[in-house]
């Protein structure tokens, strides 16, 4: 989500949106799966496609990486605009080389170091590759292609800090490579170097660093590279200027040619770069320490282990192998994000840019999307993997720690202050509420009521103008009026209401720490998203500091970062009350009332007006938006409101439109895993509403049988009697072979290695 690139384009229903992608993935020659194809039961790499999400604007990168590795080496082929966030997309023919960091699925680009092209004869300018679809080969941990404009085939690997490549130069005496330190990624969005540093250590080794301005305010990459064979320095650029001296080179942008002439014919090149946050010595320990020699193909082989093994964290049995690449290539996109960010040796560089030192049993993180992945990866993530989950919250509150800020949107050390409110509390109220061990109760208070307080002090002592987004003065209109008036700052809407879903969060937090005090204040404050809706009309809409109505109104209105609702309109954000469903549907009057308005929101025009419409708002039923995040809750709603048959209804059609095995399969950005991990969940039959209540609901299960294996040897299962395709309706559901009348579940039927048993059919019943 949260693009600065924005179009106008022609929003088109969902049955369309659908029909062209799928005319656009034959005409690609894209690939489905028949469901007649044999099913991996032990082997599950076969089911991940990492081309999926790739194409349309899912944003994702088809490069190899292990689970949260601090590595992704992946091709470049985009630079400029917002389908350059990850560096690729799926429509480019052409490859300007293959830097060793990505992020996947956002809505901004950053990263993209230390790029590498091979290539033959000689240029003037820097070279691009081209190549065709058909040799091009994306897979778990390994990524290859082959040039058409140079005869080179490239295969990438890698390990948690290290990347390796492996060339061959076919019938060509001149090898050449382009080592470029200056890379950027969305330059035109402003994206900078700060300083480039080259240094030739002997002919089969360089190190250095990048130290950039983007999205990350200041980030540094310090590199590690080896070479198998060795090279000469045919040309070094500093800041446009070929620069003759040899040993170290420095500037705002450096790059270097290399060539290989004692390559033999047959012989491959293969390449070594290892990474760092703190220095080059971190940077060549990593190396040391996890590829100390050359062997390719036990890279590969070894990630193949490692995330196999990470895939069985849920096992599924269907007879349909479509769902079955859809699914665990989520799983697997739930898996790269947060990544790891300190050295082997546990050095990492802190909030306040200064180096610490993780104890081996707190690793530190980074690229935490909060606003999206509060509420489906991190709740995915407490069921297939306490510890991490665990560890994510201790991280979270050592940042703030640091930093003296819950960070909204952490990015390689900074604040990035990107999206809305102060989300990490709902992360932390959820793995509370679900006695996740190991968490520091008045630590987690202390830092979720310092998020939500305005503090003058603490922003005069903030320098960086990112960092100050985390003390804004929506904090500070709550705290005086309660609501946030429109007519005095933008997306006073999307604050308030998420503000008022947070402030509940830390009511929770306080719960935990047996303060009623500080629970009834903050279980007050939740109620604040009471002061948008408009009872005449029934919207959540912006309202003015003398308390009047923003005039005119369209609820279809959207006006990309310059309105009151963030990437989004009055239809998608007037459901954001997570946390008081009640109480919402309290405010239309009665459960009739509620639905009616809830079943035009999924019929009404796709429409979405406003010349500056955020082209976030996809994947469109009616005015329901599955591309953007403040939508993913929505259709629980009519369950809690007494008509969970609509609720399956369009869990169905969400899960087999808006996920697909293409490039074009994920209907909006993927963001870090939060569309991926809606996936998962909706498709095992489930979804969680309210982070930090631990509470799931029953929705529509695709597969007839899942298994999670726990961390205590149990094993929660849910099985799907009578499932097909058509009986896609809820006829019965039972936790351990016991009847229940609602269509809910805690969490502690999980950890208690219970099963559900939901049976199908294809008449609504319940």
């Amino acid at each position: 989500m949260y693009n600065n690139w924005h179009q106008i384009r022609k929003k088109i229903p969902v049955s369309r949106t659908f029909a062209l992608l799928v005319i656009c993935t034959i005409a690609i020659g894209c690939k489905t799966e028949k469901n007649d194809e044999p099913i991996i039961k032990d082997n599950l790499l076969g089911y991940v496609d990492p081309f999926i999400g790739t194409g349309f604007h899912g944003h994702t990168f088809p490069g190899p990486v292990r689970p949260h590795g601090m590595l992704q080496l992946s091709p470049d082929t985009k630079l400029n605009g917002w389908d350059a966030s990850s560096g690729y997309h799926y429509a480019d023919s052409t490859i300007y080389g293959f830097s060793h960091t990505h992020l996947s699925g956002t809505g901004i680009g950053d990263m993209g170091d230390v790029l590498l092209l091979p290539f033959t004869g000689t240029t003037k300018e820097k070279p691009i590759a081209t190549f065709n679809k058909a040799d091009e080969v994306a897979k778990v941990g390994y990524y290859a292609v082959t040039f058409n404009n140079y005869p080179v085939k490239a295969e990438l690997a890698t390990t948690d800090r290290v990347g390796i490549h492996r060339y061959q130069y076919n019938g060509c005496d001149e090898k050449r490579l382009l080592l470029d330190i200056g890379h950027i990624l969305q330059r035109t969005w402003g994206h900078s170097n700060i300083y480039n540093e080259l240094e030739i250590i002997d002919n089969k080794t360089i190190k250095g660093l990048k130290h950039s301005k983007g999205w990350a305010d200041d980030h540094k990459v310090y590199f590690y590279a080896q070479f198998s064979s060795p090279f000469t320095v045919d040309e070094v650029v500093v800041d446009q200027k070929t620069v003759s001296k040899v040993g170290t080179y420095s500037g705002k942008n450096v790059y270097a040619y290399l060539s290989f002439n004692t390559l033999k014919t047959d012989e491959p090149l293969q390449v070594k770069v290892s990474i760092s946050p703190v220095d080059t010595d971190g940077a060549r320990l990593n190396m040391e320490t996890e590829l100390p020699d050359w062997d390719f193909d036990k890279v590969r082989k070894d990630s193949e282990a490692i995330w196999n093994k990470a895939l069985q964290a849920i096992k599924v049995s269907t007879e349909n192998a479509a769902n079955l690449k859809v699914f665990y290539t989520a799983l697997y996109h739930s898996m790269i994000a947060p990544m790891i960010y300190q050295d082997v040796d546990g050095r990492y560089r802190g909030m306040d840019h200064k180096i610490h030192q993780a104890s081996p049993d707190a690793p530190n993180y980074t690229v935490y999307s909060l606003w999206d992945t509060f509420r489906a990866l991190h709740p995915l993530m407490t069921i297939i993997d306490e510890q991490r989950s665990a560890e994510w919250v201790n991280n979270l509150l050592l940042k703030y720690q640091q930093g003296d800020f819950l960070p909204m949107w952490p990015l390689a050390s900074n604040y990035t202050g990107t999206m809305v409110g102060y989300p990490a509390v709902a992360n932390i109220a959820d793995a509370l509420a679900k006695d996740i061990p190991g968490i520091d109760k008045s630590l987690a208070l202390e830092a979720a009521i310092n998020s939500a307080s305005y503090k003058p002090w603490l922003i005069e002592n903030t320098t960086t103008p990112r960092k100050k987004a985390l003390m804004p003065l929506y904090n500070k209109y709550v705290n005086e009026n309660k609501h946030i008036p429109a007519d005095k700052i933008i997306k006073s809407v999307s604050f308030g209401l998420e503000m008022a879903y947070y402030d509940w969060c830390i009511a929770e937090i306080a719960r935990q720490n047996n303060n009623d005090s500080l629970v009834a204040v903050f279980k007050e404050r939740a109620k604040n998203y009471t002061h948008y809706f408009d009872a005449e009309t029934g919207f959540m809409r912006g309202k003015n500091e003398d308390g009047s109505w923003v005039t005119p109104f369209n609820p279809k209105y959207s006006s990309h970062e310059k309105a009151a609702y963030v990437e989004g309109n009055a239809w998608q954000w007037t459901w954001f009350v997570p946390h008081d469903v009640k109480g919402l549907i309290d405010l239309y009057g009665s459960k009739e009332a509620f639905t009616q308005k809830l079943d035009t929101l999924f019929t009404t025009s796709s429409e979405i007006e406003g010349e500056d419409a955020s082209s976030d708002i996809t994947g469109l039923i009616g005015q329901y938006a599955h591309g953007n995040e403040p939508s993913h809750h929505i259709a629980y709603f009519y369950t809690l409101a007494g008509q969970p048959w609509k609720t399956q209804q369009l869990v169905d059609q969400i899960l087999k439109e808006f996920y697909t095995p293409t490039p074009e399969g994920i209907i909006g950005n993927e963001d870090c895993g939060q569309m991926s991990a809606w996936y998962v969940l909706n498709a095992m039959g489930f979804y969680q509403v309210t982070p930090g209540n631990p509470v799931y609901t029953i929705g529509r299960p695709l597969f007839d049988k899942v298994e999670i294996p726990l961390k205590s040897g149990k094993t929660f299962t849910i099985i799907a009697e009578k499932n097909s395709p058509d009986n896609k309706y809820v006829q019965a559901f039972y936790i351990n072979d016991i009847k229940q009348d609602t269509l809910v579940f805690k969490h502690e039927d999980i950890k208690a290695g219970s099963t559900l048993k939901i049976v199908m059919g294809n008449q609504s019943k319940i």
